[in-house]
């Protein structure tokens, strides 16, 4: 092949560990190509500055023949093409999440995002700031309407942050790219791969479509070859559509799952590194598992991240000095064998990985397990020298176990949310580590086929060579309704079509390559949740009949009667890859050419460890040596280029035509891992029942339709033994899990032997059977096994209204238990399989038989919501089944007393630490209480048994039940202890559990404010005095300042809607942090509706939404602001408020300051005045007037440095705010943490 009529075609995958590069080497002259790969750390700044252009450099010295000096501009006029994706923006975020925007030219910032309220409709005010800052001299203007014009300020402000942000890192990143070769690039074809899995030119690549770049490529590259290996096999012949596969990329840092089924699945809004970002996505879930997590051992837990080693210094096998990682495990247990890596380590690049300081590595962190284990063994009383001794390849072995779990976790999510089986699909793994684990992680799924493709470790790197150009273009249409507006959609999307045909042209295609795929953005009219809708190959079907079928398969029902609504208008244009094409057909072509094979040869044996069969000799195998149609049975190991392919035993790998490896996966059987607590099983069991209360809580949201439930999140979901105690639960609001158990235990009394398969119970009266307040309903499923009961799943949510004096069921001024609405104590919801809907009618219509009071207002939605729950809880009874099967009731049923019992020794040995910190003595108290806004002391006495790691929690001395409605039933008090117990073990890798509570007991006198009668009203201690509680606990226990202490509870309507709403305020500073500012804290994570959203559904405009200056307590660290947030009402209304921490401020600690007490003011319009609402009311409001909140800061700890003004003098004024002071910071910071947190 002559050197001047080489084209070189290169696909590069930068990654946060390596850079893999795909290059094809194609012959101009003869038309013939072939491929070559390259992996190359894409950090290694002692060797080269950036890894693409060495790669590129490298590739090009040895295919021409020429000296390509580094350091020097390098020549392009043999390259044909340059694919990218990148990491690059996503590193640049991660890492700089706590940098803000200063929107002042003088200060040297250069870049700036405009978001205004509603642009997404109206851009011209943007536009004109846009004007005044070009002037000024900004390099970097990103306006929300243009970077993604879709409804929604909160995500679309942080989308268009990030493109401030990114775009001028990119647009760095890319000129220094550039430079490395002659003429910057000029006439190179250069594309970048964006989030949404497809190709744009280099200069029209923005920061906003980088967060993803690396990984769509990953699943571009899964996603073609998977379906190109699945339709050219003859074994599939009969079954063409059904094909669905899972994507598993497992690389240095992280791993990404996603699916796909024959179309990409994309989503327009998500969270990364904290930040909301609404811009077209691949569906592609992340979490900390790579080969780089790191390894820990704590509290007699095996610990796998988030923490990674990176490729800088990388793990200790790297020679760098780093961390264990999982990617020393593997290479202690012979997973990956050295001699057969690339030898890229050491200081001149030339070594192989170190096996030895891995060893020595993990023969440390062994002894130093063991000599944990011996001295537990000895506290107990054990015989010396009969505890289990782990050796170093069970431990290697049990941190690979952890990791698998962590990442099958995201998998079991990602198909359950979506309402699909995991066990139909295949598993494609690839990226460097995923080969090693994807026999394993399939086990665990239960999936029965595995495919590897030969280019697996550099998947996205190949991904690009097939990947389509993309061009995307979107309008608003403003809500209305489907069907009336169809000439007006189809001729709008006729013009997006044609620009999107347009911009394709200009870049080279012909008319024939392109393909143009039309998207509504449909929701039911009074539903946030929206659907970009597409037509399918069926002709018959409308926009309407594809939203409907989607809506059902995915929510489990469809809102009959409800208008069909339009958000915006979308159209993806696609310039279809000529590469992707002759793939496609290379593959059908060699499937028919496939004869008889001789057997496979190995290249060696090396000894491997595996759980089944511990240390053991398998033999390898060379890809490149390998023929269509062979067959290695497990275990064996499979080298390609750049990646190491484990076949686990009990498994099948086959070579297809392409040289693909499809592994088959063995039914499996039982498996027996004894009933002794074991460290690793620990672990993998805490990872799977917390996995299982996820699923349920994604069932639950997914089935439900009240927006409390299915778009605030007010809901959570839990396991429990067969005596009610918690076991596991998802990571849901606080304030139900610890009540959630007493709700199954007193179920469990009442019904006694009276229970059998397929019943589900339902309660929510909060004195007498375990609940919070009466619109948290909770539905308990007991689950059998061979007759007998054996465990129990519950979930509780939030319902809109459940009748009493009040819209909303949460009145201000309640006085008794009836005018908060319906209580049931014991009810068979489900009664062996039956839905007992008349039943439960009657139940919730039973307060309107009060004069004064009202039944639930609209029971149709609570009965959804209702069955929504025994959907849920069904997921979970299946799942709990499916790990019974698993491994046997007796091995689960050990592991929740033992997850259990882990959590009960932390405690205890907190309660220890704690005491001895402290000075007390062997048996000693301490002391705190606080009071409520009304003057009601909530006291509480701490005895301390260090001996014993007890406690008993005293709270004689506590105020009298009141004739209000702070009162907080038992439950709430467990609830809130509970909580503060796992706040105080930061460093447990488990979930929150009933253990936490054996080394307590709880001392509260009868009524009293946290143990009333039952007829008293409640409505206000689970939202309000349950915080208050939290605050005393943490107060005990000096662990930090006092948050809010308040959730601001608003409610507002008339007898034709209602909305309900928490607001954020400020945390606590502790001893090594400050406070966070406008966030929800302890006892509620709840979302808040987005103010765009709020303006568009209900009848208020929001003035101001922002955080509220100096209202922290100042402190060595100071306590985190409030927020202000003013509503003003269009039409009469009643609007109700109940808050407290307006008498008393949130206390510092430690020397710091207290913060700024709460407020509540309302500005009537029409008289010019403003009063004061206090903390608890009920007013009638008339159009133009306005409500402003001002939440409370939270404490400081320790004293501050210097002179400062205190936090408790930013008192609220009673001007009327002006109604351009709108300020979205506050908003977008609670929505990123309420983001996070649940």
């Amino acid at each position: 092949m002559a050197v001047a009529n080489k084209k070189l075609r290169f696909s590069i995958d930068r990654g946060g560990t390596f850079t893999d590069i795909y290059c094809q080497v194609f012959d101009q002259a003869t038309g013939e190509s072939r491929s070559r790969v390259l992996k190359l750390l894409s950090e290694d700044p002692a060797n080269y500055q950036d890894a693409p252009t060495e790669g590129i450099r490298r590739i090009l010295e040895d295919e021409l023949g020429v000296p390509f000096p580094r350091g020097q501009p390098i020549r392009t006029e043999n390259i044909d093409f340059i694919r990218m994706g990148t990491t690059v923006a996503t590193n640049a975020l991660l890492e700089q999440v706590e940098t803000k925007l200063r929107a002042v030219y003088d200060s040297g910032i250069r870049s700036i995002a405009i978001v205004l309220i509603h642009s997404y409709t109206f851009p011209d005010h943007e536009n004109k700031i846009k004007a005044v800052a070009e002037r000024i001299g900004f390099t970097q203007i990103s306006l929300s309407s243009e970077v993604m014009p879709m409804i929604r300020a909160v995500p679309r402000g942080g989308t268009t942050c990030v493109d401030a942000y990114l775009t001028p890192v990119i647009k760095t990143y890319l000129s220094s790219f550039s430079r490395g070769f002659m003429n910057n690039l000029a006439g190179v074809n250069v594309g970048f791969m964006q989030s949404d899995g497809g190709l744009t030119p280099m200069d029209r690549f923005f920061g906003n479509r980088a967060i993803l770049s690396g990984p769509a490529g990953g699943v571009v590259g899964y996603a073609i070859t998977s379906l190109n290996h699945y339709h050219s096999s003859p074994h599939h012949a009969t079954d063409r559509n059904g094909f669905a596969v899972i994507g598993f990329d497992m690389g240095g840092t992280s791993t990404d799952v996603s699916r796909f089924a024959g179309s990409y699945e994309h989503v327009f809004e998500t969270t990364t590194a904290g930040v909301s970002i609404q811009s077209p996505q691949l569906d592609i879930n992340t979490v900390a598992a790579g080969g780089g997590s790191r390894l820990f051992f704590r509290n007699g837990l095996f610990v796998v991240g988030p923490e990674s080693a990176g490729a800088h210094p990388g793990p200790v096998c790297y020679r760098k000095n780093g961390p264990l990682a999982v990617t020393d495990a593997n290479v202690l247990l012979g997973r990956i064998q050295p001699h057969l890596f690339p030898a890229i380590f050491g200081a001149h690049e030339n070594e192989t990985l170190d096996y030895d300081a891995t060893l020595a590595a993990f023969e440390s962190l062994t002894q130093e397990i063991n000599a944990f284990f011996a001295a537990e063994h000895a506290k107990a009383g054990g015989v010396p020298g009969e505890q289990k001794i782990f050796s170093v390849d069970e431990v290697a072995n049990g941190f690979i176990r952890v990791a698998n779990e962590a990442m099958a976790r995201p998998i079991r999510n990602l198909t359950t949310m979506k309402g699909y089986d995991v066990t139909k699909h295949w598993l494609a793994c690839f990226g460097g580590a995923g080969p090693q684990h994807c026999c394993a992680i399939a086990k665990s799924l239960g999936m029965k086929k595995v495919l590897v493709h030969r280019y697996s470790g550099i998947l996205s790197a190949y991904g690009l060579s097939l990947a389509d150009v993309v061009v995307e273009r979107q309008e608003p249409f403003s809500s209305q309704p489907l069907e009336a507006s169809m000439s007006l959609i189809e001729e709008r999307l006729a013009v997006l079509a044609a620009e999107a045909r347009e911009e394709l042209m200009r870049q080279g295609f012909k008319a024939e390559q392109i393909e143009v795929t039309p998207y509504v953005n449909c929701r039911y009219a009074g539903t946030d949740t929206a659907a970009m809708t597409c037509l399918s190959s069926e002709e018959k079907d409308t926009y309407r009949d594809v939203f409907v079928a989607n809506y059902r398969r995915e929510y489990g029902f469809e809102l009959q009667g409800r208008a069909i609504l339009v958000d915006d208008l979308r159209v993806r244009g696609t310039g279809k890859s000529t590469v992707a094409a002759t793939a496609a057909a290379a593959a059908a072509a060699n499937q028919g050419q496939l004869t008889a094979v001789p057997a496979p040869v190995p290249k060696e044996h090396v000894t491997t460890f595996f759980e089944s069969t511990g240390r053991t000799s398998i033999p390898v195998f060379l890809l490149r040596d390998l023929v269509p149609g062979q067959s290695i049975a497990g275990p064996a190991m499979i080298i390609q280029d750049v990646a190491t392919v484990i076949v686990e035993p009990a498994c099948h790998a086959l070579i297809s035509a392409n040289g693909d490896i499809e592994i088959t996966i063995e039914d499996s059987v039982q498996k027996d891992i004894g009933l002794e607590v074991d460290p690793i099983y620990l672990s993998v069991f805490s990872h799977r029942f917390m996995g299982i209360a996820e699923q349920m809580g994604r069932t639950l949201q997914r089935t439900s339709i009240s927006v409390n439930i299915k778009e605030r999140l007010d809901f959570s979901c839990a396991l429990f033994d067969a005596q009610g105690g918690l076991v596991a639960n998802a990571p849901h609001l606080p304030v139900h899990l610890g009540a959630m158990s007493e709700a199954v235990r007193y179920q469990k009394r009442f019904w006694g032997d009276n229970l059998r398969e397929g019943d589900v119970l339902v309660s929510n009266h909060p004195q007498l059977a375990g609940g919070s307040h009466l619109p948290d309903i909770t539905v308990m499923t007991p689950i059998f096994w061979e007759g007998k009961l054996v465990f129990f799943v519950a979930s509780r949510g939030h319902h809109a209204d459940v009748g009493g004096i009040a819209p909303g069921s949460m009145p201000p001024l309640s006085k008794t238990l009836v005018e908060e609405g319906a209580a049931i104590v014991a009810f068979k919801l489900v009664d062996n399989g039956v839905f007992q809907e008349d039943g439960i009618v009657a139940l919730l219509a039973a307060p309107g038989q009060v004069p004064g009071n009202a039944g639930a207002r609209n029971i149709s939605d609570n009965l959804s919501d209702l069955k929504a729950q025994v959907a849920a809880n069904q997921k979970g009874a299946a799942l709990m089944k499916d790990l019974v099967t698993e491994y046997g009731l007796a091995v689960v049923l050990a592991y929740m007393q033992h997850i259990q019992t882990c959590a009960e020794m932390a405690v205890r040995t907190m309660l220890r630490t704690f005491s001895t910190r402290e000075g007390l003595k062997a048996q000693d108290s301490v002391f705190a209480e606080d009071l409520l806004d009304d003057g009601t002391v909530i006291k509480l006495r701490i005895d301390i048994d260090r001996e014993a790691g007890a406690a008993t929690f005293d709270f004689t001395g506590t105020g009298h039940e009141i004739f209000g409605n702070l009162n907080a039933p038992p439950a709430v008090t467990a609830s809130a202890i509970i909580y503060c117990l796992r706040c105080l073990l930061p460093d447990m890798d488990i979930p929150l559990n009933q253990g936490c509570l054996a080394p307590i007991q709880i001392v509260i006198p009868s009524n009293s404010i946290l143990n009333p009668s039952p007829t008293a009203a409640v409505v206000g201690g689970n939202v309000l005095t349950s915080q208050r509680v939290t605050d005393v606990v943490l107060r005990a226990f000096k662990a930090c300042a006092a948050s809010q202490g308040c959730m601001n509870n608003l409610t507002f309507g008339d007898a034709t809607m209602g909305y309900y709403e928490t607001i954020a305020g400020g945390a606590g500073a502790g001893p090594t942090w400050h406070g966070c500012s406008a966030v929800h804290t302890h006892m509620t994570n709840t979302r808040i509706t987005d103010v765009e959203i709020l303006e568009r559904r209900y009848p208020v405009i929001v003035r101001q939404f922002g955080i509220r200056p100096a209202s922290g307590g100042q402190g060595q660290f100071h306590g985190g602001d409030g927020v202000i947030r003013a509503l003003e009402f269009t039409k009469p209304l009643v609007v109700s408020i109940l808050s407290e921490r307006r008498a008393f401020q949130p206390y510092g600690m430690a020397g710091g300051e207290n913060g700024a007490r709460g407020q509540n003011l309302l500005y009537y319009a029409q008289e010019q005045r403003t009063v004061s609402l206090g903390g608890k009311n009920t007013v009638s409001v008339a159009p133009g007037d306005r409500l402003t909140i001002f939440t409370p800061g939270g404490g400081g700890y320790g004293a501050p440095s210097n002179e400062a003004v205190p936090a408790a003098a930013a008192v609220a004024t009673g001007t009327p705010l002006n109604p351009v002071e709108m300020k979205t910071s506050g908003s977008l910071s609670q929505y990123v943490m309420n983001q996070e947190s649940v």
